[in-house]
């Protein structure tokens, strides 16, 4: 078994990313998170179906001449729900919060697709659905922890990696303009900035330290090539006046440095 596994990435803007897998460890404490939360879920609702369940069999039981059929479907419904709130948890938040749990975001650790990119509806389903199978005998924990990619059956079947995020840290290697000082105390006001993930700033980060080993036409044709994608993911119409690529970019990190970020 490989402790600290990690897998790389190329992004369209030939920039490689190397994230670090997330590990049968950091992967129990997020599904022990989740199932807590399911678990305090789950008996709310016992309890509010034991009430309404009882109601409805005692309005019902002078009109039938089965009660135990009565029974039978209500226990029926009861598991089939139980069944839909626990793949739906996964579905949902894997989904709208970017490949995350609740668990998940505590462990810092996330679902992306075999390429580095967001997971989707598919995937997140895919996984869910194969959940309750790995966890038949721990197949899936064995398979992460023998696996090359530590996949468990949900990611072979959806095509998906649970990587460590990347927490953002300042570089010595780094030459911040004071330009970009000032610019990025203006983008808190002017820009949506919670709309960029960790994955955003990775590029980012990996531009700003690669970019004096490139040649000015390459390192023009990047810089506003990256610019004008965050411009687009933060929803900034234009840049302001005077203010390059570069320096654009240089404040964005500035800002992603915050702590309250």
């Amino acid at each position: 078994m490989r402790f600290f596994n990690r897998i790389t990435f190329q992004t369209p803007e030939s920039v490689e990313l190397e994230f670090t897998l997330a590990g049968i460890g950091n992967r129990a404490l997020a599904l022990l998170i989740d199932y807590t939360v399911l678990t305090v879920t789950l008996l709310v609702f016992f309890l509010t179906w034991t009430i309404f369940s009882t109601q409805l069999f005692n309005f019902f039981e002078d009109f039938i001449t089965n009660a135990q059929s009565l029974r039978l479907w209500l226990l029926a419904i009861f598991f089939i729900i139980v069944f839909a709130i626990y793949i739906s948890y996964f579905v949902f938040f894997e989904t709208f919060w970017f490949g995350q749990t609740p668990g998940k975001r505590f462990a810092k650790i996330r679902v992306v697709r075999d390429n580095g990119r967001l997971i989707g509806l598919q995937q997140a389903t895919l996984r869910a659905l194969l959940r309750p199978f790995d966890e038949t005998l721990f197949i899936g924990a064995f398979l992460i922890m023998f696996g090359r990619q530590e996949k468990r059956l949900g990611d072979l079947a959806a095509g998906t990696i649970v990587i460590q995020v990347q927490t953002p840290t300042a570089s010595a290697t780094l030459t911040i303009s004071e330009q970009a000082k000032v610019l990025n105390q203006q983008l808190v006001e002017i820009a949506d900035l919670s709309q960029l993930l960790p994955d955003d700033f990775a590029v980012i980060r990996e531009y700003l330290q690669r970019r004096d080993a490139m040649s000015l036409k390459a390192r023009a044709s990047l810089s506003l090539k990256l610019a004008e994608q965050v411009k687009t993911i933060i929803n900034l119409e234009k840049l302001p006046e005077a203010v390059t690529p570069d320096v654009f970019l240089e404040a964005v990190y500035l800002v992603y440095q915050q702590p309250e970020f």
